[in-house]
Formats: C-alpha cells, sequence, structure tokens
C-alpha cells in the first residue's frame, strides 16, 4: 500500500517536531560558555543545562511511549508539542541557573512524549520495508538538518544574546502544532484494558537521576556519598524490573528484550550519543574558554559534520535495502572511532587540519549509524508495541547522553582547577573507549548475522541475547 500524499504531508509535520529537538540541542551546546558567564554558574552546574534536559526525556521517554500506545498517539504529540512550545518561553526568560535548568527538564519531558509519539506513528502509518525505510531516512535526515543549522544559529544568536537561542524554536512549534491538529490521522487504535505503570516511570526517572548526579558530584563528593549515591540508584533499577515483572500493564515489557537486534540498536544508541555528547560539551569548553573562540567560530567547527548527515540521511534507505542495518552500524561505528582518535591530538593551539577530517568522520558515522539504529530497533516489533520499541530506543539515545555527559565533565572538573589539556584529552579518551565498545557490539551483530545466513533453509533459529 503507497501512503497518501496526506501522510507524506502528516510525516513533515513530524519531522518539524525532531528539527525541533536536534535545533535545540546543537543551539544551547553553543551558548553553554555564554550561559556561564551572564548566570555565573560553575562547569559543574552548567553540564545540569543539558542534562536536565537529556533526563526529562530519557526518564520519561519510555512511559511517553506507552502513553502513545495507550492513548493515542496524535493526542500525546500535540499535548506535548504545546508544552514544548511554552516550556521554550520560559526558558528564554529566566534569568536564575536553577530555574533555567528546571525549564530545561520540562521542555525534556515534553519531548519525551513527542518523540515515540511521532515515531510510533511513522512505523505504524508507513508499511515495513522500503517505504518505512525512507521515510525514516527523511524522518532522521530532518533531525540532522536541525542540528547543523542550530550549530549556525546558535552561534549567530548569540552573538546577539544567548536567550534567543531558547526562543527561537517557540514560534516553529506553534506552526508544527496548527499543522499538526489538521494532518495527522485521526484514527488511531487504542488497545483496551491497557494501564499506567507510574511506578515503573517514576523507579526508572529516579535511577538515572541519581546515576548522573552520583557520577558529576563524585569529584567533590566523598568516597561514601558517591558509593550510596549509586547504590541507590541501582537498587532504583532492581525496583524497576521487579515493578515491571509484577505489574497487569508494565512501562516495558520484558519479554521485548529477547530481541537480540532490538537490544544491540540500544546499546548502540546509547555509545553513539553518548560519546558524541560528552565530546561535545568537553569541546565548547576547549574553543571558546580556552583558545577563546566566538561562539560562531566554533559552531562553523562543527558544522561539516551535520551537514554531511543531512545530505546524506535521505539516501541512506536505499543503502539500508540494499546492505543492511548490521553492516551500516559496524562500519559507521569504526568512523566514529576513527574520529574520536584523531581529537586525541588537539593542543593549545588551533590545528584546523586536525579538526575537518576528524568532523568529517564523525559525520560519517552518524550519518550511517543513527537512521540504521532506528531501522533496526523497531523491525520486527508488533503495531501496539510500536512506541515501546521507539520509547526505548529514544530513552537509550538520551540517557546515554545523560550517563557519559556526567562522565566526561566529571574528568574535567576532577582537578578543580581551570581547564587544561591534559583534562581535555582525558575525556576525549572516555569517548574513544565507548566508541570502542560500541564497534563491539556492532560486530557482534554482523557475525551473528552471517551464521543465521548460513543455516540451511528450514530450520529455524530464533536469537534471543
Amino acid at each position: 500500500m503507497i501512503p497518501s500524499k496526506r501522510l507524506w504531508a502528516a510525516l513533515v509535520v513530524l519531522c518539524a517536531a525532531l528539527f525541533l529537538d536536534a535545533l535545540d540541542v546543537s543551539m544551547v551546546a553553543i551558548a553553554l560558555p555564554s550561559i556561564q558567564a551572564d548566570l555565573g554558574m560553575a562547569t559543574s552546574s552548567l553540564q545540569w543545562v543539558v542534562s536536565g534536559y537529556v533526563l526529562g526525556y530519557g526518564g520519561l521517554l519510555l512511559l511517553g511511549g506507552r502513553a502513545a500506545d495507550l492513548l493515542g498517539r496524535r493526542k500525546v504529540f500535540l499535548a506535548a508539542l504545546a508544552v514544548f512550545a511554552v516550556a521554550s518561553l520560559l526558558g528564554g526568560l529566566m534569568s536564575n541557573g536553577s530555574l533555567l535548568i528546571a525549564a530545561r527538564f520540562i521542555k525534556g519531558v515534553s519531548a519525551a512524549f513527542t518523540a515515540p509519539a511521532s515515531l510510533s506513528i511513522i512505523t505504524t502509518t508507513f508499511e515495513e520495508g522500503p517505504a518505512r525505510n525512507r521515510a525514516l531516512s527523511i524522518y532522521t535526515a530532518c533531525g540532522a538538518s536541525g542540528f547543523s543549522l542550530g550549530l549556525v544559529l546558535s552561534g549567530l544568536l548569540t552573538e546577539i544574546g544567548w536567550r534567543w537561542t531558547f526562543l527561537m524554536p517557540v514560534p516553529i512549534a506553534i506552526a508544527a502544532l496548527i499543522a499538526g491538529w489538521r494532518l495527522l490521522p485521526r484514527t488511531q487504535h487504542v488497545p483496551e484494558g491497557g494501564g499506567y505503570d507510574i511506578a515503573g516511570a517514576v523507579t526508572i526517572t529516579g535511577a538515572m537521576l541519581l546515576l548522573v548526579f552520583g557520577v558529576v558530584q563524585a569529584p567533590q563528593a566523598s568516597g561514601l556519598r558517591t558509593v550510596l549515591t549509586l547504590a541507590a540508584a541501582a537498587a532504583l533499577l532492581a525496583a524497576f524490573i521487579v515493578v515491571e515483572l509484577r505489574t497487569r500493564h508494565p512501562l516495558v515489557r520484558l519479554g521485548i528484550l529477547r530481541s537480540g537486534p532490538l537490544v544491540r540498536a540500544n546499546l548502540g544508541a546509547v555509545a553513539l550519543f553518548g560519546s558524541y555528547v560528552g565530546l561535545q560539551f568537553v569541546l565548547m569548553q576547549y574553543f571558546q574558554n580556552m583558545l577563546g573562540w566566538s561562539p560562531l567560530q566554533t559552531a562553523l567547527i562543527f558544522f561539516p559534520a551535520g551537514l554531511l548527515v543531512a545530505l546524506s540521511a535521505t539516501r541512506i534507505s536505499r543503502v539500508v535495502d540494499r546492505y543492511g542495518t548490521a553492516r551500516l552500524i559496524t562500519i559507521g561505528s569504526a568512523s566514529l572511532l576513527g574520529g574520536y582518535l584523531l581529537w586525541l591530538g588537539l593542543g593549545p593551539q588551533a590545528n584546523l587540519w586536525l579538526y575537518l577530517p576528524a568532523m568529517l568522520l564523525l559525520g560519517g558515522g552518524f550519518a550511517l549509524s543513527f537512521p540504521s539504529l532506528n531501522i533496526q530497533a523497531t523491525q520486527g516489533v508488533r503495531d501496539d508495541e510500536q512506541g515501546l520499541a521507539s520509547g526505548l530506543v529514544n530513552t537509550a539515545f538520551q540517557v546515554g547522553g545523560a550517563v557519559m555527559l556526567a562522565i566526561s565533565t566529571a574528568v574535567v572538573t576532577s582537578g578543580g582547577g581551570p581547564l587544561t589539556i591534559g583534562s581535555v584529552r582525558s575525556a576525549v579518551i572516555v569517548s574513544v573507549v565507548t566508541a570502542l565498545i560500541a564497534l563491539g557490539v556492532a560486530v557482534t551483530g554482523l557475525v551473528l548475522k552471517s551464521r543465521r545466513a548460513d543455516v540451511p533453509v528450514g530450520q529455524e533459529v530464533l536469537e534471543t541475547v
């Protein structure tokens, strides 16, 4: 069945929401040093401007995905997009660091409902195969375009005032809300007898918050306090698993994790986004605080990677159809690793001959890995659990970003003094190790796929983790 023109128009609305998410992340990243100077925030507190968003996003994505499946994807998407617009406006008006972080958290919570709702609308509207792969490729291309455009816009807007980077998404969100009201499909199946796993949402969100807080505070806190914080996070995670096993309507049906490709896609998502967000935060400090670059100059360094992803993403669907997700994720992971290794060569002086190939390798890795991970995570999943699968992979992206950002920040601030080349390189090593792990997971998937291809016809193989 070929989707109608109206459905492709609805896809534009869904792409606009992802565009906003990516735009917001990149614009805030460039503006961080200006926010720090204006509001007098310490580096360890500054990272919460990013972490507050990704924690609200990652912590409630599973609930957002489940709500989309039960309450109706269109309804959840539109309500959350309205909250996103209001939170964006509030963020631009705040003059206190703590209130700014709170506004960012609310914004992340709203994104936690728009992301799985929009992705599950796509995966339930477009038939699995070439049509869905094309739709997902266009969807991820809009995210890449938002990220790359946000870098340049943030550089320009921050020169005027960092608050404009928060206010910029407001009119786009309002326009998407009006268009979505008219274009998004109104008739969607809602399973009967569903319920909301509030206990599961509370325990998993609390676990993620404590985990990141414990890592961030480790350099300044006592060893006992750090151990107790991380132990509490582990206890909440265990409680989450118990709740999911016992509740009638779990936030996460644990049986879905028997799918090896889905699990590997989620692990790859953690490593992909986590390694990059940690590196980006450190490099923003390096370029602007150590080298004295302007926000616009810094943005232009990152622009080639986002541009490469934006230009290639619409063509990735054909490559996926031909070669499969496992191969592309493996090549993408190797490209990311190469880019991070190049960043180990940075020094006290600018070196453009190092920066350009490093960013092109990172852009190539994202171009191959990001859409492939999204496609792999939702392949073969029942329609009534597409929201769950979408929530899982989006949670993996965001929680990976939050945890790795916390680790990178802890490494940079561990000396207690100003930023040094040594501390920056140590943070880059964190990204290198994470990318190496991602490559190992990707190679495992490639090997397992090769073995399944060698199984004689008629012999069933059930892949589990």
